[in-house]
């Protein structure tokens, strides 16, 4: 199918309108949202991503409780995840531990040790204290991943990575819609999702039940939205303005020129999606920027592209202030109602702090935090409990043997080891002197290295050619990435980039796109752009199948574990 990555031409004559479409709307239309897709190219948008989706999922959801053990950060999340189901917060894991009628105390560096083997061997019950936890992050992710050990039971493993797994299945799916929003092109919309469902780190991600997989899914739905969003209203301003100009009602050179657009449901979706992820780890929070500023310049470029002369002023009055009431309104409105379970908690933490520390007097909200006295002593301690979230986080800068910079997560450089163990002949199914067993979270890097150089191209496009498709996948690259430059004292490490995922599949699929050429290019060109594009997410699906142990934790020979170290940084 032909790639969408040229623009139609703005005065390109239009075919015959369709029943109900004046000439005027079906020239706007054809301006605004380029050449109608046909019924065909449209059912396969759909069912394209939808059969990858299918089986993507299949690797993601087969033996997930492999390993029956706590991994990396669900020492955290799962445990976390459990308290909040049971307690509506969390509770601080115990520091004594009961056995044989006894108790002992534990040290706290080996209390989360004890509480992993106590989840491990079905324990859970004494795992915790009665103390609530002062936590680095909102509620969402943990109240996920707890509906899934709900549902499946604590014992089960499965159980505990249940809701990554179906959140990472649907970002197939997702990144497909997103790909047919920008460039109109199902084959282009099946290879994106192809190309997220052999991603390596979004695939170890789906199956190790922590948080930022779940970032990323509530931005990239967002992102959807928002696309959604800009069709829709580009359909509504196209026919709006072309039954103002047939009725002879259109001054453009009104200050506000143009019609108003009414209500915008996807941006009420974007909006609640964006809570949401915010409500996971706030650094979703600049999505939520990024993704504004994106909805407002596609606004103005429609406005002046129907011949709006004060485009300018007309889209801050009738469209810029509305998507900021909506979507930072409805983020705002979704991210507190997250918060139910502590509200209504008695003890959960902080919940009663500003009931000792009056609004008159220096508590440490602020210098003056007498200006906070109009808030109630609920907020008022939710607040102060936000302010010891971000000292705590910010002071997380402690070493870590797999801590890596921001500058090297587009090439790989320090893939996070999330498990490894060593069996011997005889241990776990070893045939061999040694074996491996690991969980490496390390991204196909056929897609990361090939969207490092992507980036360059997007550049190019973006600012000399005006394409606001690599814009939009610029931004979703660095909403996701450049705010990490801003904390590189602190303990970081290189998989936070699965949250801009699928955005470095869309900019290797925009350079699939411009290899796959235009639709007016010659038979022999376009079948040589099929030919390198089919050979190219051939070897991303080949590499991911060669790095598939050290994805899902299987029993290798020592060698061939080797065999996949290509740098000694991954090591």
């Amino acid at each position: 199918m032909a790639s969408t990555l040229t623009r139609d031409a703005e005065t390109a004559t239009p075919k015959t309108p369709r029943h109900g479409v004046s000439s005027t709307q079906s020239v706007l239309r054809r301006r605004l949202l380029g050449r109608p897709r046909t019924a065909k190219e449209r059912l396969w948008a759909w069912l394209g991503p939808a059969i990858v989706t299918v089986l993507g999922g299949l690797p993601r959801f087969w033996d997930l409780g492999r390993p029956h053990q706590l991994i990396f950060d669900e020492t955290y999340y799962v445990k976390q995840g459990w308290s909040v189901i049971r307690n509506g917060y969390e509770l601080r894991v115990r520091d004594t531990i009961v056995q044989g009628g006894s108790t002992f105390n534990v040290p706290g560096d080996h209390q989360g040790q004890v509480a992993d083997s106590y989840f491990t061997n079905g324990l859970h019950p004494t795992a915790y204290g009665t103390d609530a936890d002062l936590v680095v992050h909102p509620p969402v992710g943990k109240w996920m991943i707890g509906i899934g050990e709900n549902f499946f039971g604590i014992n089960d493993s499965f159980g505990w990575r249940f809701a990554v797994a179906v959140v990472g299945t649907i970002a197939i799916y997702l990144v497909g819609r997103a790909a047919w929003h920008l460039f109109r092109s199902a084959t282009l919309a099946t290879i994106a999702s192809v190309l997220l469902a052999v991603e390596g780190m979004e695939f170890v991600h789906s199956r190790v039940g922590i948080l930022d997989i779940i970032v990323m899914f509530w931005a990239l739905a967002a992102f959807v939205a928002i696309l959604a969003d800009r069709d829709y209203a580009r359909k509504r301003l196209a026919d709006k303005v072309a039954g103002m100009r047939d009725a002879g009602t259109f001054i453009g050179s009104n200050r506000l020129g143009g019609p108003r657009l009414g209500w915008r449901p996807w941006r009420w979706v974007a909006g609640i999606c964006l809570g949401l992820g915010t409500a996971t780890k706030w650094s979703d929070g600049f999505y939520l920027v990024a993704f504004g500023l994106m909805t407002v310049l596609w606004d103005l470029g429609a406005r002046r592209a129907v011949g709006v002369r004060r485009w300018i002023s007309a889209t801050f009055i009738k469209d810029a202030i509305p998507a900021a009431f909506t979507m930072v309104g409805l983020t705002i409105v979704t991210y507190l109602f997250t918060w139910t379970g502590w509200f209504r908690a008695d003890n959960s933490y902080q919940r009663h702090w500003a009931a000792t520390h009056p609004a008159n007097q220096d508590n440490g909200i602020s210098p003056d935090s007498s200006l906070f006295g109009w808030l109630p002593d609920s907020m008022r301690s939710l607040w102060q409990y936000h302010v010891e979230m971000y000292n705590s986080a910010a002071n997380i800068t402690s070493f870590h043997e797999y801590m890596s910079n921001p500058w090297s997560w587009m090439v790989q450089a320090r893939p996070t080891s999330y498990f490894y163990e060593s069996p011997k002949r005889g241990q776990q199914g070893c045939d061999v002197d040694s074996c491996s067993k690991a969980i490496t979270s390390l991204g196909n890097v056929s897609i990361w290295w090939v969207a490092t150089v992507a980036l360059f191209v997007l550049l190019f496009f973006w600012l000399l050619r005006r394409d606001w498709r690599a814009g939009a996948i610029l931004g979703g690259i660095a909403a996701g990435w450049l705010p990490w430059f801003m904390y590189q004292e602190r303990t970081i490490f290189t998989f936070y980039a699965v949250t801009f995922a699928p955005y470095v599949v869309l900019a290797v699929v925009y350079i699939c796109g411009l290899v796959l050429g235009k639709e007016t290019d010659s038979a022999e060109r376009r079948r040589v752009g099929r030919l390198v594009v089919g050979g190219y997410v051939s070897l991303a699906v080949a590499f991911f199948v060669f790095w598939w142990p050290l994805y899902t934790a299987q029993v290798i020979p020592y060698r061939q574990w080797q065999l996949h170290m290509w740098f000694p940084s991954w090591i």
